[in-house]
């Protein structure tokens, strides 16, 4: 039994034109996917903890959890948009 990098989604495709690699859709929705997920972790945490460790979780989570959170998102968005 062969595994291949393809049976994982991470193989990339070579542009013989211009000799970049072009990243599949399915690799990129996963990479997009795992990230989400594991900023989405500290900002649950941030919602159901209690009221007085709030203020201890204010910062990360408003200036960097969801700023981060949102930069996938909107990477997709300006590469479709190039496309």
């Amino acid at each position: 039994m062969s595994y291949t990098w393809a049976a994982y989604g991470l193989e990339s495709i070579a542009d013989k034109k211009e000799g970049k690699l072009i990243v599949q859709e399915a690799t990129k929705r996963s990479i997009v996917r795992s990230i989400h997920l594991v900023l989405a972790i500290p900002i649950i945490g941030y919602i159901y903890s209690p009221f007085e460790q709030i203020p201890n979780y204010a910062f990360p989570t408003r200036f960097v959890f969801v700023p981060a959170l949102a930069l996938p998102g909107l990477w997709r968005l300006i590469s479709k948009r190039s496309a």
